[in-house]
């Protein structure tokens, strides 16, 4: 499969969202993640506008995670979350689903919630990733709500937090893909760690892998396109999404 080096290091959003890390690790996590040119930078919510200052003067976006990790917050409160993510320089918003809500089949009550953040992001040229955490769902449930987010018009539908029982499958990848139209676009999160399996993702269509392996996936990605290596002496990819 040929490939430019932008076509897979704008694919990765790379995750700083394990408790444990500390502010050093925050802020090596950003150094290195904008050395090596990634789509965007998805971090713990009180450490966006950091994240934004350190991506000003590069082509990285900060971005962060609404209702995390388990989407059972309240919408107001995820509203809240959205809007001081946005005021701190988030430029795009990876929001949990109520799973409580999807598994009762209350789908009024997750279409709304959805509509309602993404309202709140569209009106200020924000954009949305909807996490499903698939590996509580059904099938049925994954189709469905990649119906409602097509009818909302969420930018992507994404299929994990990267901290359940698993991550992203290519079964679900196939089954997402094939339940959604443009302008809605797929992620997978969680258990991408390497370049075969990002080229396999974006085979099937997908647009943004969430990892914290950066490194280990691009510096393969530099060494055949024949690109000098990124010097990782100032970085940190401590996490396990």
């Amino acid at each position: 499969m040929q490939y430019s080096y932008h076509d897979v290091s704008k694919m990765i959003d790379h995750a700083l969202l394990a408790p444990t890390l500390s502010v050093d690790d925050l802020e090596n996590g950003c150094r290195m993640a904008a050395a090596y040119d990634v789509a965007s930078i998805c971090i713990m919510p009180y450490y966006v506008g950091r994240c934004a200052e350190i991506l000003s003067r590069t082509t990285v976006l900060p971005s962060t995670v609404i209702g995390f990790p388990h989407g059972g917050q309240a919408t107001t409160t995820k509203v809240s979350e959205s809007e001081g993510a946005i005021a701190d320089g988030a430029i795009e918003l990876d929001m949990v689903v109520n799973i409580s809500a999807v598994l009762s089949g209350r789908w009024r009550y997750v279409k709304d919630e959805i509509a309602t953040i993404v309202g709140v992001a569209h009106a200020v040229d924000r954009k949305v990733k909807v996490i499903f955490e698939n590996c509580y769902l059904q099938d049925d449930h994954k189709k469905q709500l990649c119906a409602i987010c097509c009818d909302i018009g969420a930018d992507w539908v994404k299929t994990s937090t990267g901290f359940g029982s698993h991550g992203a499958t290519m079964e679900d990848l196939e089954l997402m893909i094939s339940h959604t139209a443009p302008p809605t676009q797929v992620k997978a999160a969680g258990g991408v760690r390497d370049l075969t399996a990002l080229l396999k993702a974006r085979s099937l269509g997908v647009t943004r892998v969430g990892t914290s392996a950066t490194a280990a996936i691009l510096d393969p990605a530099r060494q055949q396109l024949g690109m000098e290596p990124v010097d990782l002496s100032d970085g940190s990819s401590k996490s396990s999404y």
